[in-house]
């Protein structure tokens, strides 16, 4: 009987190394898939945070694009009677012109008084669109509202005060359509 007790010892221990063995080959499995699964894991990682920074970027982008939009049309709408503003100034001026004649018939007095009546219709009209007259009276020279084509040396004025009004300027809300032609004291 103890023979067969030896023999089933040894099956025993030679089962037991195979299934050590085995138990190994199957850690060593794991082992490397754990190591591929934590190299996979990685470059999942670094692919996500390449596609979330694609992802930030893109919607900055599209912010930006979005603000410079509204920009252009709130600058399109405040300016937007520009164009035929720019092109009423000089009928604005004739009116001007014809206004400061001076008539003795009565009759050419009542035409006048019509005209003034259309010229004051035209100046609310500017007027409501946003457009006003650049200030030159007892004003001092800028060069953002003014265009200076002369310089005179007048007494009574200071240096670098306009002395005379050549042609009005004007602005359309805070942007200038046309400076004021002005005569300055040096």
């Amino acid at each position: 009987m103890e023979e067969k007790n030896i023999k089933n010892e040894e099956i025993t221990q030679d089962e037991v190394e195979e299934v050590t063995d085995s138990e190994q080959e199957v850690i060593t499995n794991e082992d490397e898939k754990k190591e591929i699964d934590i190299k996979e894991f990685e470059t999942l990682t670094e692919e996500k945070n390449q596609l979330q920074d694609k992802l930030l970027r893109v919607q900055a982008e599209y912010d930006n694009f979005r603000k410079r939009t509204k920009k252009e049309k709130e600058a399109d709408l405040k300016y937007k009677s520009q164009a035929i503003v720019t092109e009423l100034l000089p009928v604005l001026d004739n009116f001007e012109r014809a206004l400061q004649v001076e008539l003795d018939d009565a009759q050419a007095k009542s035409v006048v008084q019509g005209l003034e009546m259309v010229y004051r219709q035209l100046v609310t009209v500017m007027e409501n669109e946003g457009v006003t007259e650049i200030e030159t009276d007892q004003a001092f020279f800028d060069p953002h509202l003014h265009q200076a084509v002369m310089q005179v040396e007048e007494e009574g004025f200071e240096s670098n005060q306009i002395v005379e009004t050549l042609q009005k300027g004007y602005q359309l809300k805070d942007k200038v359509i046309r400076p004021a032609m002005v005569k300055v004291n040096q």
